[in-house]
């Protein structure tokens, strides 16, 4: 199975994940609403990445049979 397409996103949500915590632990929340989206955002590309995990081994589980 090509996994490439798997792995760009992982890395993108990454970078992304990396961007938000830079910006909370640099200060960069304006508001406690502000820090609250952030931390969301952040939980949601944990579980984004969580759920990618889940189906890449899926996949493999399934070719292997």
């Amino acid at each position: 199975m090509e996994t490439k397409i798997f792995d760009v996103l992982k890395s993108k949500l990454e970078e992304e994940i990396q961007s938000l915590v830079l910006v909370l632990s640099d200060g960069g929340a304006t508001s406690y609403d502000h820090y609250k989206e952030l931390s969301g955002t952040i939980r949601g590309l944990r579980t984004a990445q969580r759920e990618l995990g889940d189906l890449v081994r899926k996949l493999k589980d399934f070719e292997d049979e």
